[in-house]
């Protein structure tokens, strides 16, 4: 076959070959991206003889044409045990996992030319799963096993360098092709499971000595950055000059001339080396302003183009707030599971539309007030962080551990069959991927897992972070005084699990003391936990599908809030309407370095247990009443109106307290506004209006006493903060109450 048409992103400047330096001789790129073939198999070495499907890389193994039966289908035993606990699934599950599935491989195959002989090719697989093999000209050049990693691969000797070049890539079709202890993630309640090659890949040509990794770490008070250059000379001792210029990313002059530095190497040697490189006068990385910077690295044989903004990121240990550049910044957004979108029917090529994921990521986020997300169950493909990098997004990156439920017919949990040394160096190869993003801030070992290892993994892979971002780490301690832990306070889980009433009601947040942490996370005295920033980044237990019914988790909150014969239109009225408040009330309590609900990306199926909540998720139209009061929620300025009373006896005169929270860097003055108005129509009824200030990273309480109307019926109590010279100005805190002749008992 002719080789395919290469897909080019303008995300992948680095992927174009380019001259840095005079004399240098350039590395050559050759992204593989587009349109390969594909078969299946079930013998993990016996090749197909002929190819009659066709996929797109990056993609995933169901977008082949024509498709493949039951591509995604597998269910691990955790997801079983999941299902059968909640009487939704039957059958035995014998072992890890279990599967319609007759193959058990799918085999990627197409050709590729290099532009001219160089002394060195590697192949990069930047993501696949379940686990990566590599022929070259039928020559076996070796494995990876890594679903979340990048895979390199050394084809130099297998290359035919004045023809085609025919590659195969072997990866399993379900994770049930991978040993037992192979890690390829771990996730309970998902049923589809995804294969294909996911991210970008490519072949890099160069001469000795090889650049095999550069690491760029800011130091932003002595506007410099550290760099560190992993050398590889695959041939003959040699002296090389190490070259290292940085340049803004958009258009402008390098920022001063190269530093340079001479370099002995050894035949066969590998040499780290590590530069300090002036950024003069350099512009700062932010949400407000995302400035990059390109740092051009030369050895004469190979060259390497890393993009980086000027930024630090860290936990005060003293006041437990989040510090970027200096100063405190409030983190506001979601959580995004997208391996499980990758499961949904919609999804599609929608993950690696530069256009979809530019609005998901940016627009979107600018919109709603958000500048923060987790990236959960699953990492992102790069194109995805090098669009955050542009947005200003601040991003906690999750390494997919989540390991809390039976995984064996002996009642194991996964992790006591992963390998622990297996694990480390996947999570080494996880910090070395991702190290060079800005938007990357807060790195994350896992998800809801109690595991001693994990106590283990993070000192040993910690020191290879020159920028010394926190750890987040599941349910274990925090490993370092400025590691944050983080807290999932599902309000309404008691509808789902508790026997009997009293069920949970937003009524149970009036005049709330300051909240203690929900069980199952990190189980420490109230003195520990004050010593560490605390982060909420899952809340609501308010799923509903796309189509407004409610998933399996959520039927019994709906049924009891709204009844047994609620429209999908009332549910979506009061999911917004709720899950609005209790982002007012987490981030009224100040306790949260960050707030961030799940989710905002999700798989929609059948027997998904948690949902997104878009209504076109391919349009990216999100639901109406989500967004209305999720925008203001989110606001820099928070309003919360600590009043959920759902009726008030007609003319009835109380105090209302209203809480302010500014995340601003600068204190805000303006005006509250409390009143009434008719909640079909809007019509003010009465109102007052008072001054407030609230300081830089602080809270202010405002209390406004105002009568209830006269007049029975429905109406919408609103606290509205008004700040001049804010985009974002006013914030609303609205609530909806019946007025009635007496007061309600």
């Amino acid at each position: 076959m002719k080789p395919p048409k290469p897909y080019f992103s303008r995300n992948l400047w680095f992927s174009l070959a380019t001259v840095f330096f005079t004399g240098a001789l350039a590395a050559e790129v050759v992204p593989l991206d587009g349109t390969w073939l594909v078969e299946e198999g079930v013998a993990p070495d016996t090749m197909p003889a002929s190819f009659s499907h066709k996929v797109p890389v990056p993609g995933l193994a169901h977008e082949a044409r024509p498709a493949f039966p039951d591509a995604d289908q597998y269910e691990t035993h955790e997801f079983v045990f999941t299902m059968q606990s909640h009487g939704l699934l039957r059958g035995p599950c014998e072992g890890p996992g279990r599967t319609r599935q007759k193959r058990n491989f799918f085999w990627y195959e197409r050709t590729f030319r290099a532009p001219v002989r160089r002394e060195h090719a590697t192949l990069v697989v930047n993501k696949a799963q379940f686990g990566t093999s590599v022929w070259l000209n039928g020559q076996k050049i070796g494995e990876h096993a890594g679903c979340f990693t990048a895979g390199r691969f050394d084809i130099t000797s297998a290359m035919n360098w004045s023809g085609d070049n025919r590659l195969v890539i072997r990866i399993g079709a379900h994770p049930g092709a991978m040993p037992d202890w192979a890690f390829w993630g771990s996730d309970g309640e998902k049923g589809p499971w995804t294969p294909g090659i996911y991210d970008h890949v490519e072949v890099r040509f160069a001469d000795n000595p090889v650049i095999e990794d550069v690491q760029v770490a800011p130091r932003i008070a002595s506007s410099e950055i550290l760099v560190q250059t992993r050398l590889q000379n695959f041939g003959a001792a040699r002296t090389v000059e190490l070259a290292q210029q940085v340049s803004p990313w958009k258009g402008k002059r390098p920022a001063r001339a190269p530093e340079r530095r001479q370099i002995q190497l050894a035949a066969g040697e590998q040499k780290t080396i590590t530069q300090t490189v002036p950024v003069p006068n350099a512009v700062l990385w932010s949400p407000d302003n995302p400035f990059l910077y390109l740092l051009e690295t030369s050895t004469g044989g190979d060259t390497r183009s890393t993009r980086f903004g000027m930024r630090e990121f860290h936990f005060d240990p003293a006041t437990r707030l989040p510090m970027l550049n200096g100063k405190f910044y409030y983190l506001r957004g979601a959580s995004i599971t997208l391996h499980r979108f990758f499961g949904d029917p919609q999804s599609g090529g929608l993950p690696w539309n530069v256009a979809w994921v530019r609005k998901f990521l940016a627009d979107i986020p600018h919109r709603m007030n958000w500048n923060a997300f987790r990236i959960c169950i699953g990492p992102a493909p790069r194109q995805w962080l090098d669009i955050a990098d542009e947005a200003g997004l601040l991003l906690q990156w999750e390494f997919p551990i989540w390991s809390d439920r039976e995984a064996t017919p002996t009642k194991q949990l996964r992790h006591e069959l992963w390998k622990q040394d297996d694990i480390i160096e996947q999570v080494r190869e996880f910090v070395r991927d991702n190290w060079n993003h800005p938007s990357v801030v807060i790195w994350d070992a896992s998800n809801e897992t109690h595991w001693d290892f994990l106590s283990k993994l993070v000192p040993a892979v910690r020191g290879l972070d020159l920028s010394g971002r926190p750890w987040e780490n599941g349910y274990m301690r925090p490993d370092a005084p400025d590691d944050p832990y983080e807290v999932h306070p599902y309000k309404f889980v008691n509808h789902m699990f508790g026997k009997q009433p009293p069920f949970f009601q937003m009524t149970d947040l009036e005049n709330a003391a300051q909240q203690s942490l929900p069980a199952g996370c990190w189980p420490a005295p109230a003195a520990a936990q004050a010593e560490h920033a605390a982060l909420i980044n899952e809340y609501d237990w308010l799923w509903l599908h796309r189509d407004g019914t409610p998933t399996h988790l959520t039927q019994k909150v709906y049924d009891h809030l709204l009844g047994l014969n609620a429209t999908p239109q009332q549910r979506f009225a009061l999911n917004g309407y709720l899950l609005g408040g209790l982002t007012e009330f987490w981030r009224a309590q100040r306790r949260y370095a960050g707030v961030m609900y799940l989710a905002y990306l999700d798989g929609d199926l059948p027997d998904a247990f948690t949902c997104d909540n878009f209504r076109d998720v391919a349009a990216l139209k999100l639901e109406p009443h989500f967004e209305d009061y999720l925008r203001e929620a989110f606001k820099p300025l928070g309003v919360c109106l600590d009043f959920w009373q759902p009726a008030l006896a007609a003319g009835a005169k109380r105090s209302y307290r209203v809480t302010l929270v500014n995340d601003m860097p600068a204190p805000l003055r303006g005006r509250l506004t409390l009143g009434w108005q008719a909640a079909r129509g809007g019509k003010a009824v009465s109102q007052t209006e008072q001054a407030f200030e609230v300081p830089a990273a602080g809270r202010s309480n405002c209390d406004c006493e105002l009568a209830a109307p006269a007049g029975e019926g429905q109406y919408q109590l609103t606290a509205k903060a008004s700040c001049d010279g804010q985009r974002w100005s006013p914030t609303l805190s609205r609530r909806q109450v019946t007025i009635g002749k007496t007061e309600p008992k």
